[in-house]
């Protein structure tokens, strides 16, 4: 059985027969040692054609399609041209050796032709693609290198370029950061209490928060300015005047030392850095939350923004986090514990990033490790959802969240909670009044347009017809008044007339009369005869 060897190249397709096997043999060691020697290979393997591509963008769609098991018209096209027919009804006489198993076999699906892929085509393989640029002799030395370059960058570009849809990526950098903010802050504003306390050593006592003293020795500066003018500010910043009062009162009475302006310029400017940190931490803080019920709605209105996002962070992203089990979504954050205790054989660690959850620090000491349980189960159904259902919806976050509650209810006064069949068919009939409320919503928009238009229409509308019916009413006293007229013109014209005209009238008034006579006379005789005939 002949056989015919498909080689991918990043230039084009190449088909290449290969003869004399049975002096090689199917030995895979002896197609090592043969591929190797040019002279020796290249009686075994040639060239039969070869199909360059059309431009760069054709080489990587073929690449693209290639690397998933797919055939192109182009790759079919150049198989039926150069490769023996196969007839209906009969066994073929050869074979076509393919590198990738999912080609061959999609290869042989739809045009029938037996392919084959193992160790011995492979070395085969390995052989053209080692002397490639021998066999085709319009090539020059360095465009197969270049070519393979272009098309190994673009390939890669394609792959990693970013996808909209994984927008997990930004979540985790932004929750990376977070944390990262929180301690930088938290170190500068330690740096700016002990720089600052040397000057004002009794603010450190007043004002405890970390911020607001930022913002209070910004406003300072000079503890012998301090004077009454300074309250309302301070009143605004602390938000209690006598707290106010208090800062005002200690400044006077200091036992600080003095600084120099110098000195006191740089408190102040590293002090508004700390303040422009914090402020950014803030809106950082806004825009997690933001990307979390854009990805992970479900999850976030469960567990909260942060330990979702620090859940998703850890397992890499929503899909691996999704594939975990809840026992692995249990301990996430606690592995070095968990194999501490393997180790040890100690007592395996009960919970990890979900004991930053306000329900586990709800729940009493005994019933920790329960709630840690519950709350992983809820939050891998959670993420589930989230990750593989098409629209984003809070319904079934919430339900969980009420399942929890629940939970917490049942551990510490016992009630009985809602069974998880019933609560989730709640849920799924609340998702599909949604839909159906979104779908009569879109008409509904279409329909209000249309009767905007139609308003505009019949607004014009009535105030014509209100015209209208004013001008008929006009009309219609315009032609009583005509037919007035007309009216006592022809009574005029009547007595206008002349005696001719009267005595014209009288003859044939009495014409008439005597037609009448004339008629019931011949009616009487008529009726005389009648009475004649029947006697």
């Amino acid at each position: 059985m002949a056989l015919y060897l498909l080689f991918e190249s990043s230039s084009g397709y190449a088909l290449f027969h290969a003869q004399g096997l049975d002096e090689i043999g199917q030995n895979t060691e002896a197609v090592r040692n043969s591929v190797a020697d040019l002279n020796r290979f290249g009686k075994v393997v040639q060239l039969t054609a070869f199909q360059p591509f059309e431009s760069a963008i054709d080489g990587l769609n073929q690449c693209n399609s290639v690397s998933e098991g797919l055939m192109t018209d182009e790759l079919r096209s150049f198989l039926e041209l150069n490769l023996p027919k196969v007839k209906e009804g009969k066994k073929s006489k050869f074979s076509l050796g393919v590198a990738e198993p999912k080609l061959g076999s999609h290869i042989s699906e739809t045009t029938k032709i037996p392919c084959q892929s193992g160790e011995f085509v492979l070395e085969l393989l390995r052989g053209v693609r080692l002397h490639f640029d021998k066999f085709i002799k319009d090539l020059k030395s360095g465009d197969l290198e270049k070519a393979q370059l272009g098309l190994a960058h673009s390939y890669s570009r394609a792959k990693v370029k970013f996808n909209v849809n994984r927008v997990d990526n930004m979540v985790i950098q932004a929750i990376f950061l977070l944390d990262t903010l929180d301690k930088d802050i938290n170190s500068f504003s330690m740096r700016v209490r002990e720089w600052y306390s040397w000057h004002f050593p009794e603010l450190v006592k007043i004002v405890n928060d970390n911020y607001l003293y930022a913002r209070v020795a910004k406003l300072i500066e000079d503890k012998s300015k301090l004077s009454e003018e300074h309250i309302p500010a301070l009143t605004e910043i602390l938000g209690d005047e006598d707290k106010a009062k208090e800062v005002v009162e200690a400044g006077k009475a200091s036992m600080g030392q003095d600084l120099t302006p110098v000195d006191l310029i740089n408190v102040q400017l590293f002090a508004q850095r700390v303040m422009d940190l914090a402020e950014y931490r803030k809106n950082l803080y806004d825009y997690l939350v933001t990307k979390m019920n854009d990805i992970a709605p479900n999850l976030a209105s469960l567990i909260g923004e942060v330990v979702g996002a620090r859940l998703i962070s850890h397992a890499g992203s929503l899909t691996n986090l999704a594939k975990c089990p809840s026992s692995t979504l249990q301990i996430l954050g606690a592995e070095k514990a968990l194999f501490r205790a393997l180790k040890t054989r100690g007592n395996t660690p009960k919970y990890g990033l979900i004991f930053h959850s306000s329900f586990i620090g709800r729940a009493s000491s005994k019933n920790k490790g329960r709630m840690a349980r519950y709350l992983a189960n809820k939050c891998s159904i959670a993420s589930r959802i989230d990750c593989f259902s098409e629209r984003g919806s809070t319904v079934f976050g919430e339900k969980l969240r009420e399942q929890v509650e629940e939970r917490l209810e049942f551990y510490d006064k016992g009630v009985a909670p809602r069974k998880n069949i019933d609560v989730m068919k709640s849920a799924i009939e609340s998702t599909q009044n949604k839909d159906t409320e979104m779908e009569e919503v879109e008409p509904e928009e279409a329909s209000a347009k249309k009767s905007k238009k139609k308003k505009s229409k019949t607004e014009d509308a009535p105030a014509a017809a209100t015209n209208g019916d004013a001008s008929e009413d006009g009309k219609s006293e315009k032609k009583k008044k005509k037919e007035k007229r007309k009216k006592e013109q022809e009574a005029d014209e009547e007595d206008g007339k002349t005696n001719g005209v009267n005595e014209q009238d009288g003859t044939a008034k009495k014409k008439k009369k005597k037609s009448k006579d004339e008629a019931a006379t011949n009616e009487t005789t008529k009726k005389k005869k009648k009475k004649k005939s029947q006697e």
